[in-house]
């Protein structure tokens, strides 16, 4: 029973659940806050996705109609549920472990898959043909990503695993603890071809810019969000918060997870985080456009997918 509420507690509490949430509603203010300085604007309060969520749990919601309101009205809540266990299975340094019950890093593979999914859902069950758009647009994006994500994935565990005297380790726990021992993959130059295919999978897997053409807002109005309001658009704004962190926070375990332990640990976990938020996605979403649906297809198809299977082959040659 102890083991039981102590995942409870890390799916709900820390670090899924309610840390992450903070986390990621602090990273986009801070995202924010940047990209408003580097366009020379003030910017909202470093706390303004805090208000936003605040305003819109004290609004209506509007199912529209014909649209089923079961499906309608469950699919924000499963994202949300998703991206709390996984954030519960990334692990912090010196302070919490990938729990063992909740899987291992393919089964985080398939939880980054569904906010996705869930969006396309929304999309569908609104019955608006933006969101209509917005559903091929997602699933074009989605298919593109996965292949390259897949592949450094699959880098690091038989990197690691055959390191071992095994042939593929799949628990982050492992791989974490042979950078620890090792070195951090980020300063290895064979690995540096995965960490490039990470850096244009993570924008793409977040939807911001150049990657953020399923919800464009002034193409097609938010997508699949468009039709929702109240406290369901809080819970998918909660959803999105939630995997920015899940995001960064696996590219921090991938390959650069070296900190103290304690508090400490935790401090630098968090840093980390804004480092790669305001340098990987504010400034990205600041200096660049909105690539075309072709455009963005072809690119995640062709130059992660490339750098990915080049980081493969030099591992199982090498190793």
């Amino acid at each position: 029973m102890p083991e039981t509420l102590k995942l409870i507690f890390q799916v709900l509490v820390f670090p899924g659940g309610l840390f992450a949430l903070c986390l990621g509603l602090c990273l986009k203010g801070f995202e924010r806050r940047i990209r408003a300085r580097l366009q020379r604007r003030v910017g909202p309060p470093l706390l303004q996705p805090f208000f936003d969520l605040a305003k819109l749990a004290r609004k209506d919601t509007t199912i529209p109609e014909g649209a089923p309101a079961c499906l309608f009205s469950a699919l924000p809540f499963a994202g949300v549920c998703s991206m709390a266990i996984a954030a519960a299975m990334i692990p912090i340094t010196g302070v919490h472990l990938a729990p063992a019950g909740l899987g291992d890093i393919l089964v985080l593979f398939y939880l980054l898959a569904i906010p996705a999914i869930v969006l396309m859902l929304a999309g569908s069950a609104s019955g608006s043909p933006f969101s209509a758009i917005a559903f091929s647009r997602e699933l074009s994006i989605m298919m593109a990503y996965e292949g390259p994500i897949l592949l450094v994935i699959l880098t690091i565990a038989i990197r690691v695993g055959v390191s071992q005297g095994g042939w593929i380790a799949l628990s982050l726990n492992d791989i974490i603890a042979y950078q620890q021992r090792y070195g951090a993959f980020l300063f290895d130059p064979v690995m540096w071809p995965a960490l490039l295919a990470f850096l244009v999978f993570f924008p793409a897997n977040l939807g911001v810019a150049p990657f953020d053409i399923p919800e464009a807002e002034s193409e097609v109005l938010d997508g699949p969000l468009l039709e929702y309001s109240g406290p369901l658009l809080g819970l998918f704004k909660m959803m999105s918060a939630m995997k920015a962190g899940v995001v960064i926070g696996l590219g921090i375990a991938l390959f650069y997870p070296n900190a103290p332990g304690g508090a400490l640990g935790l401090m630098c976990f968090v840093l980390k985080c804004f480092v790669v938020s305001s340098l990987g996605v504010a400034v990205l979403r600041t200096s660049m456009g909105r690539m075309r649906i072709d455009q963005a297809f072809r690119f995640l198809v062709i130059w992660p997918g490339i750098l990915g299977l080049v980081s493969l082959v030099v591992v199982l040659w090498r190793y």
